[in-house]
């Protein structure tokens, strides 16, 4: 088909990427089609991205150097409708508090912090689990989820981005933190949508169909 959209689903050889994959096709409209790839040509050549991610930021950000693909994201997060998942959020900051500090992408001014959970010790760490998203602005990939959703995370870190009129939605444990961050093109989300359910999947559709891809 002429009109066919390609959506890459990032491998950087940390993620949970036929998961991902399975979950997008699912729900994706019949002139998209979806594509697990390390490779940088046809990263470029994608109508969007999306860019999930698991694991330590330290090694991401090695994976992603050693792959010689973080310019082709920046690039491409910056250009094309662009979704990160968990990890995928967390590298597009500009450092991260993991390992004694690690710079990261910086395409999000901000940090990555780690929970302090010291006051509530009836609270684990890591997160996981269902939680709820309260969404903070309107946007166009909560389009049919309702406010306050439970989606499901793992993670022991969180963004703080220094824009927060980037941030779109927000889940609380210990504290209040963001969880959904958007800017232009690029939505980003710290739980995971492939483990979400009804809500996780009309994320994937909204995204698969947003008016900017």
């Amino acid at each position: 088909m002429s009109n066919q959209k390609l959506v890459s689903v990032i491998d950087y050889g940390m993620g949970n990427l036929r998961s991902v994959a399975k979950a997008a096709e699912h729900v994706a409209p019949e002139q998209v089609r979806i594509q697990i790839t390390d490779d940088a040509d046809v990263i470029r050549d994608s109508d969007a991205v999306i860019f999930p991610g698991q694991g330590a930021a330290k090694a991401c950000m090695k994976a992603l150097n050693n792959t010689g693909i973080a310019h082709t994201l920046m690039k491409a997060a910056a250009e094309k409708p662009f979704l990160g998942i968990c990890m995928g959020l967390q590298v597009l900051m500009t450092h991260s508090q993991e390992n004694d500090g690690i710079d990261c992408l910086n395409i999000l001014p901000g940090d990555v912090k780690q929970f302090d959970l010291q006051n509530h010790p009836d609270l684990k760490m890591p997160h996981m689990g269902w939680n709820q998203i309260h969404q903070t602005q309107d946007h166009p990939l909560w389009h049919g989820i309702e406010q306050d959703s439970r989606f499901y995370f793992v993670h022991s870190y969180y963004v703080v981005p220094t824009d927060t009129d980037t941030i779109v939605g927000e889940t609380t444990h210990g504290t209040t933190f963001a969880s959904a961050l958007a800017k232009d093109k690029l939505f980003a989300i710290q739980a995971h949508p492939e483990k979400s359910a009804d809500a996780g999947l009309q994320l994937f559709k909204n995204f698969l169909n947003w008016n900017q891809l």
